[in-house]
């Protein structure tokens, strides 16, 4: 049988990193094996559910370039891809259990149940066939006739005592657990909605699903699934189970310590094919030596075998280092158009794709996100309004004011307005003056710019263009250092 997996996320409002990392490893596994990828809503859990999140979900998902071969927004052989559209299948192989004497009826109330649990010692609930209001308190005729009444009911599987539960997990290895630690797992509850055990197995089974690649989290209920697997007589697909995310400080990675919506990293600015490779070494990386790949590259590489079993560090310094390689080596003209959108957003309109295309020149390797420029150097954008006068006290003196009206006279005379012509005018002017560059090029940033820092000076005032620097500067000695002069 060829290679079959899926993604089967709750649509409970975005889309965690980690939800991310598990649909690429998939789409990666898939691809090499040249399998299907299968996108299935999880969404039995109404308790958790977000409207609109399945369509997020799916946006999200495109963004990050994974294709999907069946789904709910394409369709497919095995339809409906939407667990809430498959109730009748699950409350089917639910009775089916029962029949089998799998499974079973209980009809504890939750008030019962929490009171049970909270009996229980340290509050370690487990369900108590013997000790609950189920069929095998009732028997089999009292239960047809409380489910005849309407009586509300869950249908539980019943596990069998003592016995060693076996399994192999492709990144893990054998894994062996004792069925008196398995609860006797809900499986259908009162309002007809089938438990994330019942309808996994029972999806996986019936979409033919080959490799079951997810998160670590859900390793301790593979015991439950295997007995499902063992109980309606059908193969156990093959397993792997992701490492956690982690946090810096080695706890699970959570929003109390940063974003952990792949949107908010969207909303940020990164680039997707540099976020989508930073992901993907969350646990794997084929070379020890290199860190950027290309999405085939990734796909050649990729071996389930090959993922550590440790948690992977979530380190956005090191997204922002691998999203600054992308920024640094991608085509000028090519990030200029995106960079068009950022600068649109902030309500910059009009700019020249020539402008746009210097601006990205001169300042990306200054920044690590595309939209950072803006926030780097918003003197690009828009006039200053605002000096840096704790740094020009640093760097004014009695002669900086006429130094300056001199430069702006020199400034009008250029004609060919670059930053090497810029350079060596002014060079020659501090010369004649018997001064260095230092002397004045700090006093000429923070009134053109306003800021104390920036890309090379020359340089900016090249892209800022002759017109708008001229501007700046009669600005600022007439307008400005009037009001900071008895400050200064």
């Amino acid at each position: 049988m060829s290679v079959r997996v899926r993604f089967a996320p709750s649509p409970t409002g975005y889309l965690h990193v980690g939800g991310l990392r598990t649909a690429l490893y998939n789409f990666l596994f898939a691809k090499k094996h040249n399998g299907k990828l299968i996108l299935r809503i999880e969404d039995t859990d109404r308790t958790r559910y977000v409207p609109n999140s399945v369509e997020n979900l799916i946006k999200t998902l495109a963004w990050a370039g994974i294709e999907f071969d069946e789904g709910p927004h394409i369709g497919g052989p095995y339809a409906p891809y939407v667990q809430s559209e498959r109730l009748e299948i699950y409350r089917k192989h639910a009775e089916m259990l029962v029949e089998k004497g799998w499974a079973y009826y209980a009809f504890d109330t939750a008030e019962e149940l929490e009171q049970a649990r909270q009996k229980s010692p340290h509050h370690e609930f487990k369900y108590d066939r013997h000790s609950m209001k189920n069929q095998f308190t009732f028997g089999n005729e009292k239960t047809r006739e409380l489910i005849s009444q309407g009586i509300p009911y869950v249908i539980r599987l019943k596990v069998p005592e003592s016995q060693e539960i076996r399994f192999f997990d492709i990144i893990r290895g054998e894994i062996i657990v004792n069925s008196k630690d398995v609860d006797d797992q809900v499986l259908l509850k009162s309002d007809g909605y089938p438990t994330y055990h019942l309808a996994n197995v029972v999806d996986d089974h019936l979409m033919n699903i080959t490799h079951i690649i997810r998160g670590e989290e859900w390793l301790p209920s593979v015991p439950k699934h295997i007995l499902l697997y063992n109980a309606f007589g059908w193969e156990v697909p093959k397993l792997a189970h992701l490492p956690l995310l982690l946090n810096k400080d080695k706890t699970k990675l959570s929003k109390r310590q940063g974003d952990v919506a792949v949107e908010d990293y969207i909303e940020k600015g990164y680039f997707r094919d540099a976020f989508v490779n930073f992901i993907a070494l969350l646990g794997w990386n084929p070379s020890k030596d290199r860190e950027i790949y290309s999405i085939e590259e990734l796909i050649d590489k990729f071996e389930l075998e090959k993922v550590n079993r440790a948690g992977a560090i979530f380190d956005v310094v090191k997204l922002d280092a691998i999203n600054a390689k992308y920024l640094y080596s991608k085509p000028v003209s090519e990030l200029a158009k995106e960079f068009r959108f950022w600068v649109e957003r902030r309500g910059y309109l009009g700019l020249s794709d020539d402008y746009l295309q210097k601006v990205v020149a001169l300042l990306r390797e200054r920044v690590k996100k595309l939209p950072d420029i803006m926030d780097f150097a918003p003197y690009m954008f828009e006039k200053p309004v605002q000096y840096d006068l704790e740094f020009l006290k640093k760097h004014w003196n009695e002669t900086t004011y006429e130094n300056m009206k001199d430069i702006l006279t020199i400034l009008k005379q250029i004609e060919e307005f670059t930053s090497e012509k810029i350079h060596d005018t002014i060079v020659n002017y501090l010369n004649t003056k018997n001064l260095k560059l230092r002397n004045i090029i700090h006093s000429l940033r923070v009134a053109i710019t306003g800021l104390s820092y920036g890309a090379g000076m020359f340089e900016t005032m090249e892209v800022l263009g002759k017109e708008e620097v001229v501007e700046r500067l009669e600005n600022f000695l007439n307008n400005v250092v009037p009001k900071i002069q008895i400050e200064i």
